[in-house]
């Protein structure tokens, strides 16, 4: 079915008889050749009838009915499949610290850094997400805002790969890290806000007390998952500088009822991906919406072709 966005601008279509009726005729002038009458009426038998007002009319009047009618804004409705919305907006926080750069790690098979396994495993993660508003927060020494939240989660995937070690200074600052990420979930009026806090290492810069930023958390109504990276842990009895405070993490989820993850290879970060999507589930019906598809163009071309035929014409031309 065809509509108007504009149908009054069919209102246009009369006026240039309107034109033609009102406004005077333009003046035009003439010259007179006084020739002997039988050569005159000689010259009359022999001249070529004008043609058809009618036929020479039409190029111009179906290029200004065309253009008329492009103006009137025909379109269509067709049905589409609308972007599911689950009404959550989850934030990633994620750790640039310099240990990120550790070879500890394989990743299809070889020898991989943390940050590289992080970029994959987030990435797909975030593509997968489709119908959440997404945003994430990188942090070392300080933490920045990489991608704000938004329904782009490709946007925030290609944000995720860019991701550069000391980009955020080489310190690791958790608090501040899940902070910001606060900060942006307190804007949003969504129904469920989550963030998701990465770290392989322990708070060691920042101004603001994990605990602290836990217990805004839970204030907020916010859900932290943590997830911690490395194969070292501090709740192993490890007292390696490298070594994960996995304890840490696991406190800020428990006291924002979220769930505490422990990575130390990319299988089980896979798992962790499946674990998200499980507590985090994504909208699997889509509606139907409805989207308008304009139609001017064709009516527009017609009328160019049009005028250009009227300007072709003998008429015109001569």
């Amino acid at each position: 079915m065809i509509e108007l966005a504009h149908p009054l601008a069919l209102l246009l279509a009369p006026l240039p008889l309107l034109a033609l009726r009102l406004l005077p005729p333009a003046p035009v002038e003439s010259g007179a050749l006084l020739t002997p009458e039988r050569i005159g009426a000689a010259a009359t038998a022999r001249a070529r009838p004008a043609r058809a007002t009618a036929a020479r009319l039409a190029a111009p009047w179906l290029a200004w009915l065309a253009l008329v009618a492009a103006l009137a804004g025909p379109q269509t409705l067709t049905q589409t499949r609308a972007l599911p919305a689950s009404g959550r907006d989850v934030v990633l926080a994620i750790d640039l610290s310099g240990s990120m750069e550790r070879e500890d790690f394989t990743l299809d098979d070889a020898p991989a850094a943390r940050i590289d396994v992080v970029r994959r495993m987030a990435a797909a993660f975030a593509r997968g997400r489709g119908g959440d508003r997404l945003g994430l927060v990188v942090f070392g020494d300080q933490a920045y805002v990489a991608a704000p939240l938004s329904f782009d989660v490709e946007a925030v995937a290609q944000a995720v790969e860019g991701m550069t070690i000391g980009l955020a200074g080489r310190s690791t600052a958790i608090s501040d890290g899940l902070g910001l990420a606060l900060k942006r979930l307190a804007a949003s009026d969504a129904p469920s806000r989550v963030a998701i806090l990465l770290s392989d290492g322990t708070n060691t810069a920042g101004s603001v007390a994990p605990a602290d930023a836990a217990a805004l958390a839970a204030a907020m109504g916010v859900r932290v998952h943590t997830i911690a990276m490395g194969p070292l842990a501090l709740s192993e009895g490890s007292t390696d500088r490298n070594a994960v405070d996995d304890v840490t993490l696991a406190a800020i989820a428990q006291a924002s009822g979220g769930t505490a993850f422990r990575v130390r290879s990319q299988a089980d970060f896979a798992a962790v991906n499946a674990a998200l999507d499980a507590l985090e589930a994504s909208p699997t019906e889509q509606g139907v919406a409805l989207a308008r598809r304009a139609l001017w163009v064709w009516p527009a071309a017609l009328a160019l072709l049009a005028a250009l035929v009227a300007l072709a014409s003998p008429r015109f031309a001569a």
